[in-house]
């Protein structure tokens, strides 16, 4: 009976925060709030609790206030629920992620910026977007793995769509997403990887208990000059925890970096506080 409602509850949710999205369009602050709420009822429909640790100080804080670039490791779908149920934000996705029979509606309704990695070219002018965004004064999330992990392996940072920050002189705000298991052990339950559909993740993902997510934000990172380094600090930023770095990546993944998109191009004819909730 109780996870019967809370699929009913579940499906409401999914329906309504579209249109709670939509509705609060013309007042930029009342759709962040009802993005929010709708959000964090999806969340507990779910399953997942959801904690956020801020241990920033108010000047780190007011670095990102008036827009930023938000940087995280991707786990699973789940992932932009629970950081919209902390910070609505514009979030850059895989390209078939608006067709999806569920998510997709969703992901239409908060204007997701696509990415079809299959497509090289039109890289920089997602970046472009990015920048557009940030500089202003929106807040944009990437996940620059490329791809999913567990959560306790992961893939390094791919520096392509940090040269955003670095176009728009925007700060970047790395995030430290956690799934813990009723213990607070670290779970790799909710990762969403290989080939399983996303019927099937949603319905194992009800089938748990105790879940609970957790989202840091640490000291915000200046954008500097160089999109490698600013990789490099975003990834030992969200990486403190000791999870392993996968010694190699995908290899049905590539990411390239901008430039290495455009040298292609050349050569071819084409604010919380510490707190739960």
């Amino acid at each position: 009976m109780v996870l019967a409602l809370r699929i009913v509850l579940a499906v409401a949710a999914f329906g309504l925060l579209p249109v709670l999205v939509v509705l609060g369009v013309p007042f930029p602050r009342v759709r962040r709030s009802l993005t929010r709420i709708g959000a964090r009822t999806l969340l507990f429909a779910i399953g997942i609790d959801l904690t956020v640790l801020d241990a920033r100080s108010e000047r780190e804080r007011s670095r990102t206030a008036a827009g930023a670039l938000h940087v995280a490791g991707h786990i699973s779908w789940t992932d932009v629920v629970v950081l919209t149920a902390v910070q609505p934000s514009t979030f850059v996705a895989r390209a078939d992620l608006i067709d999806w029979p569920v998510l997709g509606r969703l992901a239409r309704a908060m204007k997701v910026l696509p990415i079809d990695r299959a497509r090289l070219h039109q890289l920089p002018g997602v970046v472009d977007q990015v920048a557009d965004r940030v500089r202003a004064g929106g807040s944009v999330v990437v996940f620059p793995e490329a791809t999913t992990w567990c959560g306790r392996a992961h893939g390094s940072l791919r520096p392509a769509l940090l040269q955003a920050a670095i176009d728009s002189e925007t700060w970047v705000q790395p995030i430290r997403l956690r799934y813990l298991d009723r213990t607070g052990e670290q779970t790799t339950a909710t990762c969403f990887v290989g080939d399983e559909t996303i019927g099937a993740s949603i319905g194992r993902i009800f089938r748990l208990r105790g879940l609970r997510a957790e989202v840091e934000f640490t000291a915000p990172e200046a954008p500097g000059g160089d999109r490698r380094d600013l990789a490099r600090r975003c990834e030992a930023a969200i990486r403190r925890d000791g999870v392993e770095l996968a010694e190699r990546p995908r290899k049905d993944v590539y990411d390239p970096t901008v430039h290495e998109v455009m040298a292609e191009a050349d050569h071819s004819p084409m604010p919380p506080t510490v707190a739960a909730a």
